[in-house]
């Protein structure tokens, strides 16, 4: 017997970093809905961004291929008008598809200041706006409250009173409530992004001195002050934007029924190894929370549990059309696979990013990041040192691993489609 397509949201954060949740066992974090929803669901506590930076990440999820073969090289780099994206893949399937929140991805000025209206006003033409049927968003400008949104059925840009991620889900929660069966919607959120000092909804933030560091956060100098003064904040608004998408969203019975995956295009480095933002190769940067609720028929994902599949986001779109199709396997690459590959295909002129390009592998108990002309940099024994605090690219007793996930890294290829 044919089932029915499901409905499929996806709701995607920015640095919301893998370790950050209660049900991935972080004492600092609050978030209650989300932790029911992993306890009735599945989590994915191997799951990585292909690129820890927003647009080439945001790039990738979309398309399923990886930056910059799908065209983001540069931070500044739109998505290509000709881009098939999951929106395309899925209209193709008789679905309505939607999109409510950041885009990131659109024709920016790099002369606008990057905080602010100038580009949260700014507008993403429908040509522009990845295939999506209906579309209401913003480009960037990281205003965490009262965001400006424009779109389908908004053609100016219009300014909503709240926090953004009350704003955001809200609306996107009544436009699922209206529609027919099937439809995909994506939620894109921006926080947990800086600033982190801006406020949090209905949550204040804790005193700093009570948050509890991550043991490879320097102690005792300006890394750890600043990093308590500003995971105060993260974990503030994490636990606003758990409000969010748990009231909004996943407490509303109307959408109990739909397929629901929940996480992060990157996340934030908050003083691990001295250093701070994204675009680095350690886990506090590639690791992501992803947390779902498969359609009852997906055989491959059991509810209740944790998975230890090596997942990525551009396994998303697959796993989607394989639920527009009714199979019972959400991504048959997800349980196969024996290596994630993770780069940065360009340096981004930020404070605090990453300094150089990189492309590397990982596995469930490995990592191996090359520089830009091929020269090791870094390899962690993830099983023993999870904290990556010893680099053993020189060690002799490394040496034949080093070799082998050098050749895991060329032989996965850059240009596939997942």
């Amino acid at each position: 017997m044919s089932l029915a397509p499901p409905n499929i949201l996806w709701i995607v954060t920015t640095q919301w970093r893998g370790q950050a949740g209660g049900f991935a066992g972080d004492p600092n974090a609050r978030t209650p809905y989300l932790d029911a929803f992993a306890a009735d669901g599945v989590t994915f506590a191997q799951a990585v961004t292909p690129h820890p930076f927003g647009p080439f990440a945001r790039a990738a999820l979309l398309t399923g291929i990886p930056s910059p073969q799908n065209g983001v090289r540069d931070y500044f780099d739109p998505l290509p008008a000709e881009a098939r994206t999951v929106a395309h893949d899925l209209r193709d399937r008789g679905y309505i598809t939607a999109f409510f929140g950041k885009w990131h991805l659109a024709q920016r000025d790099p002369q606008a200041p990057l905080v602010g209206e100038a580009h949260a006003r700014m507008l993403v033409p429908p040509a522009a706006r990845g295939g999506f049927q209906v579309w209401e968003g913003f480009e960037s400008g990281f205003l965490l409250n009262d965001p400006w949104l424009h779109g389908t059925t908004l053609l100016e840009p219009t300014r909503f009173t709240g926090y953004q991620s009350d704003v955001v889900c809200a609306r996107a929660a009544a436009w699922m409530r209206g529609q027919p069966a099937p439809w995909f919607c994506i939620i894109s959120l921006e926080t947990p992004h800086p600033p982190y000092a801006a406020p949090s909804g209905r949550v204040r933030p804790r005193p700093p001195e009570e948050i509890v560091l991550r043991s490879n956060v320097p102690s005792g100098g300006p890394v750890e002050q600043r990093a308590r003064q500003e995971l105060a904040g993260y974990y503030a608004h994490i636990e606003a934007t758990d409000q969010a998408i748990g009231s909004h969203v996943l407490s509303n019975p109307e959408l109990r029924s739909a397929a629901v995956v929940v996480t992060s295009v990157h996340g934030d480095m908050h003083g691990a190894h001295g250093l701070f933002r994204k675009g680095w190769p350690y886990e506090e940067s590639v690791r992501v929370p992803l947390v779902m609720r498969p359609p009852a028929f997906d055989s491959s994902v059991r509810p209740a549990g944790q998975s230890d599949a090596l997942i990525s986001l551009l396994d998303l779109g697959r796993g989607a059309i394989n639920w527009a199709e009714n199979r019972t396997l959400f991504c048959p690459r997800a349980t196969e696979v024996k290596v994630q590959r993770l780069s940065m295909p360009s340096v981004v002129p930020l404070p605090d990013q990453c300094d150089r390009i990189w492309r590397g592998v990982r596995t469930a108990t490995r990592k191996l990041v090359l520089n830009a002309d091929g020269s090791p940099w870094l390899l962690f024994d993830l099983e023993r040192d999870p904290t990556e605090r010893e680099n053993r690219v020189a060690d002799p007793r490394y040496a034949v691993e080093l070799r082998r996930l050098r050749d895991e890294l060329e032989a996965t290829g850059s240009d596939h489609k997942v």
